[in-house]
C-alpha cells in the first residue's frame, strides 16, 4: 500500500496541471488525475490535504475551458467526503490550519459553473455528519475523530460561504435543495449559525420560501434551518432579519398556501412550524406584521369558529379536530396575546371580533365544548383564551364593556365556587393546579379582573361594584381560605392575592365601598396577619399574599372609622406590630405606613403602648431598633454609642454625601426630599409624634441617645434642604450680602440644633455613667457589710471554742457577763420590788 501511495507524486501532478496546450498533455493530465483518485480512494492522509486542494483549484480553472475536467474534479471533491487519516495523534492539531482552509475552499468552488460540481460539494459536506469507515484502511494510518471535519468546517467558515453561494443558484431548484440540505446539517452548530446569521441567512432563506417546489422540500429545509438559527444563535438578530416587509410577506404567502392547500400530515406540521416562527417575529415591534396583512389573517383565523362571521381570508378553510389543528388554535391565541401589546394592532383586534371570540369561553363547562374537541382539549383552549383575554381587555376597554364582560366573568366566578360537579383535567400549562377542581378557571377569571381594574377606569370599576363584585370577591376569599386549610397550594395563594388586589383597587378612596367591605372583610383579612413567619420564606407565594393583604388593609379599611375601630377591636394593631417585629425589609415600610395612617385614630396609640413583643419588648424600643438598622443600611455616621458624628449633616446618608451639587427646577425633588419617601425614618418619626417622646417604657440608655436624634428629625431635614439650597445658589451665582448673611444664619441654626442634641446625648450618657457608679457603690457596700458580718460570725465562733476548751476563759466570760448584767440594771432600786436571778440553777453546760 505504501508503494502504491508513492506511485503518484502530487507535486509532479500539480506541475503537470499547470501546463496547457496540446491534447496529449490534456490526456496525460486526465490520466494522472484518475491515478490520484484511485490512490486515495480509501481516504486522504492529513499531510496531503493541502496538495489535493491545490489540484482542485487547477482542475476548477480548467473546467471553465474544458468540460472533460468536470468528472475528475467531482471525483476529487468526493475524496473530502471520505475519512481523513492521521499517522500520529498530534496530526489533527498540526494540520488543523491547512485542513480548515481546504474545507473552507469547498465553499469557494461553488462558483464553478457546473451543477454536477455544486451537488458533489454539498454531498461531501453532508457526509461529514454520517461518516462511514472505508472497507480498507491505509497501512500505518488511522482515521481522524468523527467530529474532526465538522470542527474544521466551523473554523474555516464554510457555512457563511455556503449561504452566500445561494445567490448563484436562485433559479436552479436541485442545486438549491442540496445547498439547503448541507446548511441544515451545518446549522446544528452554534458557531456555524453565527456565521450564517452574519451572512443574512435568515433573510435569504425566508425569501426563498415562496419559490416553486412541488415536492415541498424547499420550505421544509428552509424552516428547519430557520429554527436552528433561532435556537443556536442570537434570537434577536435572527428575528430582526425576518422582520422586513418582504420576509413577513413571504412567510404569510407560504403559510396561507399550506393552510388552504396542504393535505398531508407533514404539511400541517410545517404550517404550525411557520406559525410559531411568525409568533416569534410578531414579538418584535418593528416587524411588518400589520402592513403585510399577516396579522389580520392570523386574527381572523383565530376567531372565525367562535364568531361565525364569514371572511374571504379564510374562505374554504375548515378546522378539524386533529392534533395539528388543535396546536394551531393554541398558537393563534398566543399570537393575539402578542399583538395586544402593540398599540397599532388595537383597531385590528377590535374590528375582527376578538373580544366576543375570547368571551365565548367565559362560561361554565357544561359539555365537552364545541367542534368535537375532547374535554381536556376544550379546557386547555378555554384557559388559554381567558389568559389572552386579560391582555386584550386592557387594550379594548370599550369593547370589553359593550360585551358585558364584567357580568360574564362574575357569573363564571360564581360557578367556580359553586357545587356543580366538574373535574378539571389540569393537563396544560394554564391548567397547573386545577386537576379535579375549578381552581384554574378561577385563577384566570380573576386575572382578567386584576388586569382591567388596574387601569383605574371608573366605568369598569363602577360597573363591577354595581353588580355586587365586592361581596362576591369576599365569598371567593372565604372559599379559598377554607380550601387552604385542607391543603395549601400555590394556585390558592395566587387566587387570594389577586382577589385582595382587586378589592384594594375597588375600595380605594371610596367610603361607601369600604363600609361594604368593613366587618366581613376584616374578619377574613386578620388571619393573613397571623401567618406563620416561616411560611414567608417557603417560596410558595406567602410573601406576595401578605403584601397583598397589607395593601388591601390600607385601601379597604383606613379612612373608614367604622372599619378602623373594628380592626383595632380585633387586635389588628397587635398583629401588625408582631409582623413589624420580624424586621423583614420588604414589609417594614408598608406596615409603618399603615400604622402612621392608623395613628390618627386615638385608640391606635393606646394599643401600641400596651403591646409587648418577645422578651417584653415595647413598641418604642422596636421602632428605635428599626431606626438604627435603617441608618446602618443607609450609611449614616454614628459612633459606638449611637451619637451624632457629623454636626453639619447629622442624618445625611452616604449616598447623599457622594452626590455632587446638581441644580434642579423647583418642581423636581432634591435628594434630601426623595430620601423621605425612600426610607422609613420619616414614618418612625411620625409614629413617635403620636406616641410622644417622654415616659416611654422599656428603653435603654442607647435608645434614649437615638431618641434624641429622632425627636429633632424634622429640624435636621429642614437643615438638609437649606444646605442643598445654599449649595445650588453658590453653584449658579454669588448671593448678595444680605442673602449670604441669612443663609449663614440658617446654617448656624442647623448646626446649633446638632450641638444641642449632642449635648443632650452626652448628658444622657453621663447620667447613665453616674447611675452605674452609684450602683457600683451600693453593690460595694453590700459586699463590705457581708464581709464584716462574716468576720463577726467567725470571731464569735472562736470565742465560743475558747470558752468550751479553756476553763479560765469561761470564768472570765462569766464575770464579764455578770458585770454587764449588773451595769444594765437601773441605779435606782424599786422598793419592795422583785429580784430576778440571772443564773440557771443546776446548769452543767459551758454554753
Amino acid at each position: 500500500q505504501d508503494t502504491h501511495l508513492r506511485s503518484v507524486d502530487l507535486d509532479h501532478v500539480i506541475k503537470l496541471l499547470k501546463g496547457s496546450g496540446s491534447k496529449d498533455l490534456e490526456k496525460e493530465q486526465l490520466k494522472t488525475l484518475k491515478k490520484v483518485v484511485k490512490q486515495f480512494e480509501n481516504g486522504l492522509p492529513l499531510k496531503n490535504v493541502a496538495q489535493i486542494t491545490k489540484i482542485l483549484n487547477l482542475c476548477a480553472e480548467k473546467v471553465n475551458e474544458r468540460e472533460a475536467f468536470t468528472e475528475p474534479l467531482c471525483e476529487l471533491i468526493k475524496l473530502f467526503g471520505l475519512p481523513f487519516h492521521k499517522k500520529k495523534s498530534s496530526d489533527e492539531v498540526n494540520y488543523s490550519v491547512e485542513v480548515s482552509q481546504s474545507i473552507a475552499h469547498l465553499g469557494y468552488l461553488m462558483t464553478v459553473p457546473s451543477s454536477q460540481v455544486k451537488i458533489q460539494i454539498c454531498k461531501s459536506i453532508v457526509s461529514f455528519y454520517n461518516m462511514e469507515l472505508p472497507g480498507k484502511l491505509l497501512s500505518g494510518y488511522q482515521p481522524t475523530s468523527a467530529s474532526y471535519k465538522i470542527q474544521m468546517a466551523e473554523v474555516g467558515g464554510l457555512a457563511e460561504t455556503l449561504v452566500l453561494s445561494l445567490a448563484l443558484v436562485e433559479n436552479q431548484l436541485t442545486e438549491k435543495l442540496w445547498i439547503l440540505k448541507a446548511l441544515q446539517h451545518l446549522s446544528i452548530s452554534g458557531r456555524n449559525c453565527k456565521l450564517m446569521v452574519k451572512a443574512q441567512a435568515a433573510t435569504r432563506l425566508c425569501l426563498y420560501l415562496k419559490g416553486a417546489d412541488p415536492s415541498g422540500q424547499l420550505v421544509f429545509h428552509s424552516s428547519e434551518i430557520l429554527w436552528n438559527l433561532l435556537e443556536n444563535t442570537s434570537k434577536e438578530e435572527a428575528i430582526n432579519q425576518l422582520s422586513s416587509l418582504e420576509c413577513v410577506h413571504a412567510l404569510k404567502e407560504v403559510f396561507a398556501d399550506l393552510l388552504m392547500h396542504g393535505y398531508r400530515h407533514s404539511d400541517y406540521q410545517l404550517r404550525n412550524d411557520l406559525l410559531l416562527i411568525a409568533t416569534l417575529v410578531a414579538e418584535n415591534s418593528a416587524a411588518a406584521m400589520i402592513e403585510s396583512g399577516f396579522a389580520e389573517l392570523l386574527i381572523v383565523l383565530a376567531t372565525f369558529t367562535e364568531v361565525k362571521v364569514p371572511n374571504p381570508l379564510v374562505k374554504g378553510f375548515k378546522l378539524t379536530c386533529s392534533y395539528e389543528d388543535f396546536e394551531m388554535k393554541k398558537l393563534l391565541f398566543n399570537v393575539i396575546g402578542i399583538l395586544s401589546k402593540d398599540p397599532s394592532a388595537a383597531q385590528l383586534l377590535s374590528g375582527n371580533h376578538v373580544m366576543p371570540a375570547l368571551l365565548y369561553y367565559v362560561k361554565p363547562n357544561q359539555k365537552p365544548g364545541f367542534h368535537d374537541w375532547s374535554a381536556a382539549q376544550y379546557e386547555e383552549l378555554q384557559l388559554h383564551a381567558i389568559a389572552v383575554l386579560a391582555s386584550v381587555a386592557v387594550v379594548l376597554v370599550d369593547k370589553y364593556l359593550s360585551c358585558q364582560a364584567n357580568t360574564r366573568l362574575l357569573v363564571f366566578l360564581e360557578w367556580c365556587i359553586g357545587q356543580d360537579p366538574f373535574f378539571g383535567q389540569g393537563n396544560s400549562f394554564h391548567g397547573t393546579g386545577g386537576r379535579g377542581n375549578k381552581l384554574a378557571q378561577m385563577r384566570y377569571g380573576l386575572r382578567v379582573l386584576r388586569f382591567v381594574v388596574s387601569l383605574y377606569d371608573d366605568a369598569v370599576n363602577i360597573n363591577l361594584c354595581d353588580q355586587g363584585a365586592i361581596n362576591q370577591l369576599l365569598d371567593i376569599l372565604k372559599y379559598t381560605v377554607n380550601k387552604s386549610k385542607e391543603k395549601e397550594i400555590t394556585i390558592l395563594l395566587e387566587i387570594q392575592a389577586d382577589t385582595l388586589f382587586v378589592l384594594s383597587v375597588l375600595c380605594e378612596n371610596n367610603l361607601h365601598r369600604k363600609e361594604l367591605f368593613s366587618c366581613e372583610g376584616i374578619a377574613i383579612l386578620i388571619p393573613f396577619f397571623k401567618m406563620d413567619p416561616k411560611k414567608l420564606c417557603s417560596g410558595l407565594g406567602h410573601n406576595c399574599l401578605l403584601l397583598s393583604a397589607l395593601d388591601c388593609l390600607w385601601s379597604c379599611v383606613i379612612g373608614c372609622y367604622i372599619a378602623e375601630d373594628y380592626f383595632i377591636e380585633k387586635q389588628g394593631i397587635f398583629f401588625l406590630l408582631d409582623l413589624l417585629a420580624l424586621k423583614e425589609k420588604n414589609l417594614c415600610s408598608i406596615i409603618l405606613g399603615i400604622l402612621v395612617e392608623f395613628s390618627d385614630n386615638p385608640k391606635t396609640t393606646l394599643h401600641m403602648s400596651i403591646w409587648r413583643g418577645k422578651r417584653d419588648q415595647t413598641a418604642a424600643n422596636l421602632l428605635i431598633q428599626l431606626w438604627r438598622q435603617e441608618e446602618l443600611d443607609l450609611g449614616v455616621k454614628r459612633d459606638q454609642y449611637g451619637m451624632i458624628v457629623d454636626i453639619k449633616r447629622p442624618i445625611a446618608t452616604s449616598f447623599q454625601k457622594e452626590q455632587k451639587v446638581i441644580p434642579v427646577p423647583a418642581s423636581c425633588p432634591t435628594f434630601a426630599i426623595m430620601e423621605i419617601s425612600e426610607s422609613i425614618r420619616a414614618k418612625i418619626y411620625s409614629l413617635f409624634c403620636k406616641l410622644g417622646f417622654e415616659n416611654l417604657p422599656g428603653l435603654s440608655t442607647k435608645d434614649f441617645v437615638t431618641l434624641a436624634i429622632i425627636q429633632r428629625y424634622i429640624d435636621f431635614k429642614v437643615g438638609e434642604v437649606w444646605s442643598e439650597i445654599c449649595a445650588e445658589i453658590k453653584e449658579e451665582f454669588r448671593p448678595i450680602t444680605s442673602d449670604e448673611k441669612t443663609l449663614e444664619a440658617i446654617s448656624k441654626v442647623s448646626e446649633s440644633i446638632g450641638r444641642t442634641v449632642v449635648a443632650l446625648q452626652i448628658e444622657v450618657l453621663e447620667s447613665q455613667k453616674q447611675h452605674k457608679i452609684q450602683e457600683e457603690e451600693k453593690t460595694y457596700k453590700e459586699i463590705q457589710a457581708t464581709c464584716t458580718q462574716r468576720e463577726f460570725i467567725n470571731k464569735s465562733w472562736e470565742n465560743f471554742l475558747t470558752r468550751t476548751s479553756n476553763y479560765e476563759a469561761l470564768k472570765k466570760a462569766k464575770r464579764l457577763q455578770e458585770i454587764s448584767i449588773e451595769n444594765s440594771r437601773p441605779k435606782a432600786r424599786v422598793q419592795n420590788g422583785p429580784v430576778h436571778s440571772t443564773d440557771i440553777k443546776n446548769l452543767h453546760t459551758t454554753v
